[in-house]
Parts: C-alpha cells; structure tokens; sequence
C-alpha cells in the first residue's frame, strides 16, 4: 500500500488541473423521473408514479467525463449520437459545460443513446432503454478516427470506454492505440464482455472481476487464482498493467514485472455502486497525467470510488472530499 502524503496529493490533482483526457466510447443520456407513487393502476398489477421532477444526466462514457468535470480536467467526448432531440440535448449540455463537441458524431441510423429511470417514493421502479447495439457503420467509425488523429497532439491522456454498444470495435481499438502510442499517451481502458481481449499494448486496462472471470474462465475466490488471472491478461494484451476491481474487496493491481499490490476497499458504508467503475478509471487517468505513479494513481482512485460508493446514484468525485477521505484515512492509519 503506498504511503500517499496530502501536500502529495495536493501536488497531484494540482499538476492534473485543466490537463484535456480524450474519452472515446459509447455516449448515453441518463434520464431519471422523480415521481411519488399513492395506488395501483386498475389496468394493469402496476404503480402509477405521479411524476414530480424530470432530470438528465450524462451517461455512460460521458459519465467517466463527468467525474472529470468534478477533478477540474477537461474532458474531450469521442462517440456518436442519433440525429434527434436528444443528441440536441447531449449538444447542448456540453456546450453549457464549455466543452468541444466536434468528437460527437451524428449517425442518423441509431438514435441518442437513453436510459431513462423511473423512481417512485425513492425505490427504482423500472428501467426504459431506447437504444441500437449493433456495430457502427464505418464511415461513422472513419470520422471519429479522423477527429481523434487531428486532436491527439493536444491531448494529455486517452481513455476507452466500452459498454459494448457498437463504438469500440478491435479495429477502431487498435488504431486509436496504435496512435495514442506513437504520440506516448497514457492510454486507459475499461472494458466490457465483447472486445474484452481486443485492447493490446495500453498503460492500463482496468476489468472488474465478473468480466475477468468470464473473460478467461478462472474463479477469481483465492489470491492464487487472482494471480493467476492478472498474469495471465499481461501476457495476452502485452499491457503494461493491470488493474482489476474487486468490488467489496478492493483493487488488484499487476505490473508487467509481475509483481501483485492489494487495495483493500475503502468505502465505510456502501450506499450504491452505480457509476463507481467510472469514477476509478477517470480518477485514475486523471491522476497519471497529474504526475502520479501507478500505485499512487490506484490508491487516489481506491478512495475516490469508496467515497462515490457512499451516495446513492452515479454521481461523480469531487476534489474536497477526495481529500478529506484521504486525510481521514491516513488519521486512521497513524
């Protein structure tokens, strides 16, 4: 465990302040209706939610660029949207965020990615997905490629956001990489199920353990199997680490000299995991282009991730009380 001093950190998120990440993946809008909910609707054994409050946030890869915002990094979006109202609308937000939207690239035959949730009484009632997974056409994928070639040089960090919704496919991968290297960019991934071995010769690539496990069919229940497991993703994607998500058991991570570090979970009351993949692979991209080490980059996104952890919701880290969890921490630890 690395021994992360606060005039350290602050030396971090300083040096990582107003550094652009490029996030290339699969862009959504998440939609939350607030309602409350007093009877059952005589059509049908169903609640009728009278709905009180209409929210839009972003979603997906766009949520990793959130918690970017929230670190005071300047995220650059790379992904489609449909030619809607809701691509519009995910124009309009970044305009009122002041971030580029020239990455966003219109595909008229896929609509805006939207998942909208309903809550009543604050239980979550049901989920509404209005959506096409299917592979982007390659014309689409020709000119995200050729905004992200043109924009490449001025940026500090890449990250690959896959949700396995079409974006991100090996060829896309292996160019955008193949680049990002040639330019020395840290590049970061948070992978999914379809491409998860397609994402060769990066700085990090960050699997939780459902994937990892599925991915190479080794129970990750013993410190010897996890061993096992992230050896074995170093050799076949030549990376030059990996980092697996344990979930309530912390973080694995694994450099190419083979050696394992264990960080133990530091959220003290788990509230809701929704969103924290995100906020680790952006806090830790965030804090590598800030100067961190490796292990210092893990553990800054260890505690970012207990503290998202805590709330309910995907919602993003913010720098204060990154700090004070880490101060806490360190109290504790004395």
């Amino acid at each position: 465990m690395v021994d992360l001093s606060l005039d350290r950190l602050k030396s971090i998120i300083e040096n990582g302040s107003q550094k652009q990440i490029l996030v290339v993946g699969d862009l959504m809008l998440d939609r939350y209706l607030w309602g409350s909910v007093s009877r059952i609707s005589p059509e049908a054994p169903v609640p009728i939610i009278n709905i009180s409050d209409d929210e839009v946030r972003f979603g997906g890869a766009a949520n990793v660029a959130n918690n970017l915002i929230a670190l005071n990094a300047r995220p650059i979006l790379v992904g489609t949207v449909g030619e809607d109202s809701w691509g519009a609308t995910f124009r309009e937000m970044l305009r009122e965020k002041d971030l580029p939207a020239e990455g966003l690239i219109t595909d008229s035959t896929r609509p805006t990615s939207l998942k909208t949730r309903i809550i009543g009484n604050n239980q979550h009632i049901a989920r509404v997905d209005h959506e096409k997974t299917d592979v982007t056409k390659s014309a689409i994928r020709e000119k995200m490629f050729r905004y992200i070639e043109r924009i490449m040089p001025e940026v500090d960090a890449v990250i690959l956001q896959d949700y396995n919704k079409g974006v991100l496919t090996p060829a896309l991968v292996d160019d955008v990489v193949k680049l990002a290297n040639a330019q020395k960019k840290v590049v970061t991934v948070d992978p999914k199920f379809d491409n998860f071995l397609a994402f060769r010769d990066v700085t990090v690539f960050k699997p939780n353990r459902k994937e990892t496990e599925e991915a190479l069919a080794i129970r990750l229940d013993s410190e010897a199997n996890l061993r096992k497991a992230g050896l074995k993703l170093l050799e076949k994607l030549n990376a030059e680490s990996v980092l697996i998500t344990l979930g309530e058991k912390g973080m694995a991570l694994f450099n190419r000299d083979g050696e394992l570090t264990l960080e133990g979970t530091r959220a003290r009351k788990v509230a809701d995991v929704s969103g924290a993949g995100d906020t680790v692979i952006a806090t830790l991209t965030f804090a590598l282009s800030g100067g961190a080490s490796l292990k210092e980059a893990v553990a800054i996104a260890n505690h970012a991730a207990g503290v998202v952890c805590e709330e309910v919701g995907a919602v993003p880290i913010h720098i204060a009380p990154l700090i004070e969890a880490i101060r806490t921490s360190r109290e504790r630890n004395l």
